[in-house]
């Protein structure tokens, strides 16, 4: 059932995309338009209420006494997140704060509906413990159980607990309580009221696409409207290529006290996705390679192969968070031969979610990256500096 409501979901994202986008013509094209951009002003109104709420305190939050780094976008998808929260989990555990990770677990396996129907029938509150997918020695679940994300953070981070719950305060309390965690970071957090207290906000912007097509949800990517990032104390400009001045402008407009910092997603070596192999970035020079990848916009995946791999004959993506299946890696490979391929690149998020194979004709590498800041370092350091400070 789960898959099958997976895979609807995947069939109908692309053609939504197509529309929204005004990729798609015609009169239905232009219709579902104007359906979804009214919808869009409901949502709106939604949120204006929520945050009223929110700001007249007749919505509840809590604190929970220790620090809170909310990381997220405005934007669904696509902006470079996880590695930008394992950027602060590797500096604050640096600077000997005891770092837990908390994550909806985007796409994890679900609790079972019958226990969630019941509880809401009975008004009981949901004692069910977060999902532990790491407890900063040992890596616990698959990345079935706890979600590609999770997985991807605990696989790359030690020392770091990282929590699967859509109630982020109870699993922040069980970070606390079990694990003696000081310092919480909310993965895709930015839009999670509930948690306040000691709190910074970060939200990170795609250079490529800030503000996606400048309409809210669903006639649009925007999950907030741009004039929310007054609530950033730090705004991190993804995948940089430097000539970012108007987006600085317009982000000033909105937030003049938030520090900017610019980054890019450096690659740092390839790895066998079945054998842990690993390899400097000069093994794909001299090589034919193809990508494949199932990620919201795969387009700087893509350009990091062509200037690094010799040339770059074929590429297939799949819809964002896409788990794939061994027949679909095997005509990956099959048609990646037909071009001369050499060697097949996925993404280090992709490759968790690849099943065993039986053969492999080809080689099959993930692309490791990691954050470079270029520009507003001393934002980053003031960041980290102001969350340890005691």
């Amino acid at each position: 059932m789960r898959q099958t409501i997976r895979a609807w979901f995947e069939a109908i994202e692309t053609p939504f995309l197509e529309i929204i986008f005004e990729q798609r013509r015609g009169k239905r094209a232009a219709l579902a338009r104007s359906l979804l951009f009214g919808l869009s002003k409901v949502y709106q109104l939604v949120l204006a209420i929520h945050r009223f709420c929110i700001q007249a305190r007749l919505l509840r939050d809590s604190t929970l006494g220790i620090q809170v780094i909310a990381i997220g976008n405005l934007t669904f998808g696509g902006t470079g997140k996880t590695p930008v929260v394992e950027k602060f989990a590797r500096e604050l555990q640096k600077q000997g704060r005891t770092v837990a990770i908390l994550s909806r677990g985007y796409r994890s396996k679900p609790q079972p509906l019958s226990e969630v129907l019941l509880n809401k029938l009975l008004l009981r509150e949901d004692t069910t413990p977060p999902r532990v997918v790491s407890d900063g020695k040992s890596l616990l679940l698959d990345s079935d159980t706890a979600g590609d994300e999770p997985y991807m953070l605990a696989s790359n981070l030690k020392d770091v607990v990282v929590l699967v719950d859509k109630d982020r305060v109870k699993s922040g309390r069980y970070a606390i309580e079990r694990f003696g965690c000081d310092t919480l970071l909310l993965d895709d957090g930015f839009q999670y009221w509930r948690l306040a207290g000691r709190r910074q906000d970060v939200v990170l912007i795609d250079c490529q696409q800030p503000f996606g097509n400048e309409h809210l949800a669903p006639r649009g990517t925007l999950r907030e409207p741009p004039s929310h990032l007054a609530r950033a104390d730090v705004v991190f400009i993804t995948k940089s290529d430097g000539n970012t001045e108007q987006l600085r402008e317009r982000i000033a407009r909105y937030n003049k006290t938030a520090g900017i910092i610019e980054c890019i997603h450096a690659p740092l070596y390839f790895e066998d996705v079945f054998t842990g192999e690993r390899r400097d970035l000069n093994f794909l020079r001299d090589k034919r390679a193809a990508s494949l990848s199932g990620i919201a916009q795969p387009q700087s995946f893509e350009q990091s192969l062509v200037k690094l791999c010799r040339e770059l004959v074929y590429s297939k993506s799949f819809a964002d968070h896409h788990r794939f299946t061994q027949q679909e890696i095997l005509n990956a490979i099959n048609r990646s031969k037909k071009r001369q391929a050499e060697i097949i690149v996925t993404t280090q998020k992709d490759a968790v979610r690849f099943p065993k194979l039986d053969r492999r004709d080809l080689p099959i590498y993930f692309m490791r990256v990691e954050i470079k800041i270029l520009s507003g370092a001393q934002d980053f350091d003031d960041c980290v500096r102001k969350i340890c400070l005691r």
